[in-house]
C-alpha cells in the first residue's frame, strides 16, 4: 500500500486531493491542514509521496518540502508543490528546496488528475527500487557474514591442527584467545576490535611449522642454537599470513610477528620497543605467556596461579606493556574464583565463554577447565 501525505490549508483543497488520490489504485492518504503537524508525521512515519500547498499560514510549502527532505525515508520521494504563481523565482526555489515538479491550480480537473496518476506511478516505482535495494541489501549483508563466519572458523581449525604438532599446549591456543579478550576489554578496545583479536590470537604461533620436532618438542631446556631456530617462528609466522587481503589474516600476521617483542627493546624478531609495538601483539604477548606459565610444557611444570601473576607483574615495564598487564590482572581477579587457582579459573571461563564450543566443536566446556595433562595448580 502506497501512503500520501497531503498538506494544505483549505479543507476544500485537502478534500478535492484527497479525492484524486483516492482513484489511484493501492493508495492512502493522510491529510493536515496544519503543516507543522505533518512534518511531525513524517518524521515517525514513512511517506511514498506528498503533495504540499505553496501558501500556508505559519510556514509555507517551499520551506515545508525543505524540512520533510531532512527527515528519514524522505530524501528521495516525489514532492510536489501546489501553486497559483507563475513566478519563476518561486519555481526555483521550489527545486532548490527539493521538490519534484508543480502542480498549479489552474489546470483542468482532467489535467490535474492525470498528473496526480502520473506522480503516484513515480512514487510507485521508486518505492519498488527503494525495497529491491533493500532487500539487496539485506542479502548481501547476510552472505557477507556467512564468509566471516567461514572466516573465523577456518582460522580457529588452522590453529588446533598446529596444536596436534605441537601436542602438549592442549587448547592453548583457545585460553590465549580468550584471555586476549579479557585484555581488550579491560583496555576499553570497541567491540569489532576486541572480537578480532579474539580470532586472530590463535594463529601467534602458527610459525612453529618451520621448528623442527627433536627442537619444539624436546622435553628440556633448549641450547642457545636451538633457542635461535626457535626464535624464528616469530618472523615465520609474520611472512606465511602476510599480503592477505583479509583483515582478520593480516592482524593475526601482525600479532604472530610481534607476540614476542618486549615492552624494554629486548625481544623479537625486530627489537621494537614501547607503543612501536602493535597493541594487538601486546595483548596476545601477556595472554600466551600466562597460558605457558600455568600449563604443563614438555620442559617444565605448571606454575600455581599467584606465582604465575607473579611474573607478570615482576615483568610489567620490562617484558610486558604495564597497561596489558594491569588489564589482565584487574580481569583475572574477577573470574578466578574461589579457591583462587589455575583450575578454577579455567572452569569459570568454560562457564563464561560456551561460544568457544560453537567456534570450536572439537573443544569442550571440559577441555577448556582441565587442560591435559592437568597440574596440580591449586
Amino acid at each position: 500500500m502506497m501512503r500520501a501525505l497531503i498538506v494544505d490549508d483549505s479543507r476544500s483543497s485537502l478534500a478535492h486531493l484527497k479525492t484524486l488520490l483516492s482513484h489511484c489504485v493501492d493508495v492512502e492518504t493522510e491529510c493536515f491542514l496544519e503543516p507543522r503537524a505533518a512534518l511531525a508525521a513524517a518524521g515517525s512515519q514513512r511517506f511514498d509521496l506528498a503533495v504540499v500547498d505553496h501558501i500556508m499560514p505559519e510556514l509555507d510549502g517551499i520551506d515545508f518540502i525543505a524540512l520533510m527532505r531532512r527527515t528519514p525515508q524522505h530524501e528521495q520521494i516525489p514532492m510536489i508543490m501546489l501553486t497559483a504563481s507563475e513566478d519563476d523565482d518561486v519555481k526555483i526555489q521550489a527545486l532548490e528546496a527539493g521538490a519534484t515538479d508543480f502542480l498549479s491550480k489552474s489546470l483542468r480537473p482532467i489535467e490535474l488528475s492525470t498528473r496526480i496518476r502520473n506522480i503516484v506511478e513515480l512514487a510507485r516505482a521508486l518505492r519498488k527500487l527503494q525495497d529491491h535495494v533493500a532487500s539487496q541489501a539485506q542479502e548481501i549483508e547476510a552472505a557477507t557474514h556467512t564468509l566471516l563466519l567461514r572466516e573465523e572458523e577456518m582460522v580457529f581449525r588452522l590453529s588446533k591442527a598446529l596444536e596436534y604438532r605441537d601436542n602438549d599446549t592442549n587448547d592453548h591456543t583457545y585460553r590465549v584467545a580468550l584471555y586476549s579478550r579479557m585484555i581488550a576489554e579491560r583496555l576499553g578496545l570497541p567491540k569489532r576490535e576486541r572480537r578480532a583479536i579474539f580470532l586472530a590470537a590463535p594463529l601467534h604461533d602458527i610459525g612453529k611449522v618451520a621448528v623442527p620436532d627433536h627442537i619444539l618438542l624436546k622435553p628440556g631446556p633448549l641450547d642457545a642454537d636451538e633457542r635461535t631456530v626457535i626464535n624464528r617462528h616469530a618472523a615465520v609466522g609474520g611472512r606465511i599470513l602476510a599480503g592477505s587481503h583479509s583483515e582478520l589474516i593480516a592482524l593475526a600476521a601482525t600479532i604472530a610477528e610481534g607476540h614476542h617483542e618486549r615492552w624494554d627493546g629486548g625481544g623479537y624478531p625486530a627489537g621494537l620497543v614501547g607503543e612501536a609495538i602493535p597493541l594487538a601483539a601486546r595483548i596476545v604477548a601477556v595472554a600466551d605467556v600466562f597460558d605457558a606459565l600455568t600449563t604443563v610444557r614438555p620442559y617444565k611444570t605448571a606454575h600455581p596461579l599467584e606465582k604465575a601473576l607473579a611474573v607478570l607483574r615482576a615483568e610489567s615495564g620490562r617484558h610486558f606493556d604495564p597497561a596489558c598487564v594491569s588489564a589482565f590482572l584487574a580481569a583475572i581477579a574477577e573470574v578466578w574464583g574461589d579457591p583462587p587457582c589455575t583450575e578454577s579459573l579455567w572452569r569459570r571461563l568454560a562457564e563464561l565463554n560456551p561460544e568457544m564450543a560453537v567456534l570450536n566443536p572439537t573443544v569442550s566446556a571440559e577441555a577448556l577447565s582441565e587442560p591435559r595433562p592437568l597440574a596440580a595448580a591449586c
